[in-house]
């Protein structure tokens, strides 16, 4: 009965601990195209964070800011209004701004 109900309290902490996983580094696809997102570059911000070159957004307009979780840290991500040119594509530019932590 005692080791029954052990049992039964540490296969429900494992199925509670499994709803509140971590969300992965980069949850948006980096390259494959969805439906009518934006591919954009991403520049700046600490060199050794390793932060992907191109980013899909939905729009311009609906989204001229990205937060991208990374550790315990959002990097935050502008829209300067600039074009340039990567691997032959121009991409809309998004530059670094800052940085916040995530909130425990």
């Amino acid at each position: 009965m005692l080791i029954s109900a052990f049992i039964n309290s540490l296969c429900r902490s494992f199925s509670a601990a499994s709803r509140w996983t971590l969300p992965p580094v980069f949850p948006t696809p980096l390259t494959k195209e969805q439906g009518n997102s934006v591919s954009v570059l991403l520049r700046g911000g600490p060199g050794w964070i390793e932060i992907p070159d191109i980013w899909q957004v939905r729009s311009l307009e609906s989204e001229p800011k990205v937060k991208i979780l990374c550790g315990n840290a959002y990097e935050h991500f502008e829209f300067s209004g600039l074009y340039s040119t990567h691997l032959g594509v121009e991409y809309p530019v998004y530059r670094w701004s800052r940085r916040t932590y995530v909130a425990e």
